[in-house]
């Protein structure tokens, strides 16, 4: 039907954000692109975005197009799978948004084998310093540190993680005393620059409470992976998640300070939002991902 095909179609223009992405994507031509969006908006007698060839805004209508009809679109698929039409292989649409760190070194590797394991699932998966909530942009599950507040996602956790006081066995063994919480703010603290304060805020906690230090330094990152690399080369001390840590950890290149405290527990997620229909590929991905983690990441160790 002409207009499941205009639902599709609109699906893909407010996914890909432009008319020029657009036309990208689906190897048309701007003027095609442009054109069909005209007659879809002619047919239904709204306005559904307003455009230039790099931007794309959707009207209140556009937007309760593109809700409405990503509900239709789905249940469809649903019938389908219903109906065994493809119960043997999934297909559709999946889109993951994750950060750059943690998307880059696991959820890329089990995307890889999900899609080689389900070849019918057209994937994509967007890394960025911060997470978009699923259903905007067109995401269907998200990767979340701890769980999202919202209570229309679902989160199924996939990483029990904490973050990890450490530093180099060359800054430890000349470093000044370390003997509580309060004494980091006399030293180096590789800060994660994730906001524009002049300072970050550690929590570590033990029983009996949780103590919140500000702690600063020479050195600054906004990337996670260049923190760890200076923490390495023994210019300070680093918090940092198990997930990141724990192989340097293990062979000793780090070593974790003040084991009376730990960071505070981030555990991994995946959420996607809470509906009647999910779609089998979002399922299944977040089974795989569960199920992949195990052997990736191994358990926090007992406090």
């Amino acid at each position: 039907m002409a207009q499941l095909d205009d639902l599709a179609f609109f699906q893909r223009l407010a996914q890909a954000g432009s008319l020029t992405a657009t036309a990208r994507e689906l190897g048309l031509s701007l003027s095609a692109v442009s054109k069909r969006l005209k007659q879809l908006e002619a047919r239904l007698g709204a306005t559904l975005a307003s455009r230039t060839t790099r931007r794309l805004t959707l009207t209140p209508e556009g937007e309760r197009y593109l809700v409405r009809g990503a509900a239709i679109l789905e249940e469809l698929v649903e019938l389908e799978e219903a109906l065994g039409a493809q119960r043997a292989e999934l297909s559709g649409p999946l889109k993951i948004n994750a950060t750059f760190g943690f998307g880059r070194r696991h959820v890329a590797p089990l995307l890889s084998s999900f899609r080689t394991r389900h070849p019918g699932v057209e994937a994509s998966l967007e890394l960025s310093n911060f997470p978009l909530t699923p259903g905007e942009q067109g995401v269907d599950i998200g990767i979340r540190v701890g769980e999202p507040p919202d209570s229309r996602l679902v989160a199924r956790r996939i990483l029990a993680n904490r973050r990890v006081l450490c530093a180099s066995p060359g800054y430890v063994e000349g470093m000044a005393s370390l003997a509580a919480p309060a004494d980091l703010a006399a030293h180096p603290c590789l800060v994660l620059r994730e906001n524009d304060s002049d300072f970050a805020l550690w929590r570590l906690e033990r029983r009996g409470g949780e103590q919140a230090v500000k702690v600063s330094g020479p050195l600054a990152s906004n990337d996670g992976e260049v923190i760890v690399g200076l923490a390495l080369d023994g210019h300070g001390i680093a918090l940092r998640s198990w997930w990141d840590v724990h192989a340097h950890l293990t062979t000793g290149r780090l070593v974790e300070l003040l084991p009376g405290w730990q960071g505070v527990r981030a555990d991994f997620h995946a959420v996607y939002p809470q509906r009647r229909h999910v779609p089998a590929r979002v399922r299944a991905f977040v089974d795989h991902l569960a199920e992949g983690m195990v052997g990736r990441v191994p358990p926090l160790p007992a406090p």
